[in-house]
């Protein structure tokens, strides 16, 4: 098997930070030895992470098991995602924007043809619901916990208490049609196909705000996800 070098297009802070929470876990849990010291785990689980690389890749590069790749980068992601800020935590934050952008995105997982709710209807294919919340410039605020992909983002929103949240802040938000209904709170596009002159142009200006939300969309997914939004917080 061939190795060669490769970049990630990450800063040394990003490193540091994991780290240092994976020598505290480390500490927490006695570990005596490991065969990777925690900064090469880290850099392990940023591969994985930043770029997708699949178990067998890094298992070949840091010259670990496949099985070790797997404890590695769950262990890491678990010990960012118990970083993460709760919704109300977050809106604490959010309350200081002029507006949020709330987008619905499915994250493709291999599931069988039973697994009924877990099957997307509008993206044709199986997956997670995950809710995010971003800053009028697409910069991550918020992200939920997973749901299956049949759930309707509407639904979904209702259920982690964003609706609710965003009603009781008294805050703007915008999001696509899917969240019809959601409430004065909740600004969506108008449907239909001959709409008047006006409502064309506040589609456009919609869409315009809307798609820096969509942007930032980016179970163990979920650990996945809300790591990724920790570290994304510990960087900006």
């Amino acid at each position: 098997m061939l190795v060669y070098p490769s970049a990630i297009d990450l800063s040394s802070r990003t490193l540091r930070f994991l780290t240092g929470r994976l020598k505290a876990r480390r500490q927490e849990i006695g570990t005596r030895w490991r065969r990777l010291p925690a900064s090469r785990q880290a850099m392990l689980a940023l591969a994985h992470l930043r770029c997708g690389d699949t178990y067998a890749q890094p298992a070949a590069g840091f010259g670990v098991g496949i099985a070790t790749v797997y404890r590695y980068i769950r262990e890491a992601a678990e010990a960012l995602a118990s970083l993460v800020p709760s919704l109300a935590g977050a809106m604490r934050t959010i309350r200081e924007k002029a507006f949020v952008i709330l987008d619905g995105t499915l994250l493709p997982i291999d599931r069988i043809t039973a697994d009924t709710p877990y099957y997307s209807g509008k993206h044709k294919r199986h997956g997670m619901n995950v809710q995010v919340l971003t800053d009028p410039f697409g910069r991550l605020l918020w992200v939920s916990p997973t749901l299956p992909g049949s759930t309707h983002d509407l639904t979904a929103a209702r259920h982690h208490g964003i609706v609710e949240a965003l009603a009781e802040a008294g805050l703007r938000c915008w999001a696509d049609k899917a969240s019809q209904g959601a409430g004065n709170s909740v600004r969506v596009p108008f449907r239909g196909r001959r709409l008047k002159r006006w409502k064309r142009r506040h589609n456009i200006t919609h869409a315009k705000i809307r798609c820096l939300g969509e942007q930032a969309s980016t179970t163990r997914i979920t650990a996945i996800v809300q790591a990724v939004l920790v570290l994304h917080h510990a960087t900006a």
